[in-house]
């Protein structure tokens, strides 16, 4: 057998047990999450057992036949069962993640600096400029590591980590106040 053939009888025996399945574990979660959550968390159980195709029990490898369900459907309530839990760990991690940034965004001591004219001037940046301004400045990067890590070359990262620099700079004068340009005597000779 050819590995698309392979292949081929994987997905066919997928398609059979998700025919019997889909409907009895959309059921089975929304009965015990919220409705918003329920597609997400069957996606992930379809794709878990279409990883798991081969251990799935009761399904056989017989290319017409559709799985009994009474065969197939605990093992994949099972299945289900843990993507539900992970779902929810997951969000209880997130909760608590917002819980502890708002309480550290209420309990700022008076004298930690306020980062918000640069954070604005950054966002006013394109995507792939803030993201080069950030490898660089946040994460120390050499001009060649952030053209690794963005696919671009190291001369257009320094063209453009110049270029994002120069406006940024602009951005946060703008922000103080003080105007843009060259100042009045700068330039001129003795006059």
């Amino acid at each position: 057998m050819t590995e698309e053939e392979s292949r081929q009888r994987q997905r066919a025996r997928f398609e059979r047990l998700a025919h019997v399945v889909v409907e009895p574990l959309h059921r089975y979660l929304l009965r015990r999450t919220s409705a918003d959550m329920v597609d997400d968390i069957l996606a992930e159980a379809m794709l878990v057992l279409w990883r798991r195709i081969d251990d799935v029990p009761g399904l056989g490898s017989a290319p017409a036949s559709l799985p009994d369900p009474d065969d197939v459907l605990p093992w994949c309530y099972g299945v289900a069962r843990g993507c539900l839990a992970n779902a929810r760990r997951a969000d209880g991690r997130r909760l608590r993640l917002v819980e502890r940034l708002i309480r550290t965004q209420e309990q700022q001591p008076a004298g930690v600096a306020d980062h918000s004219d640069l954070h604005a001037a950054l966002a006013a940046l394109g995507a792939l400029d803030r993201e080069v301004v950030r490898l660089w400045a946040w994460e120390g990067l050499a001009l060649r590591q952030i053209a690794e890590a963005t696919g671009l070359t190291s001369n257009a990262v320094s063209i453009r980590l110049h270029r994002a620099k120069k406006r940024l700079a602009e951005q946060l004068r703008r922000k103080q106040g003080e105007p843009s340009g060259h100042k009045r005597d700068e330039g001129r000779s003795g006059q």
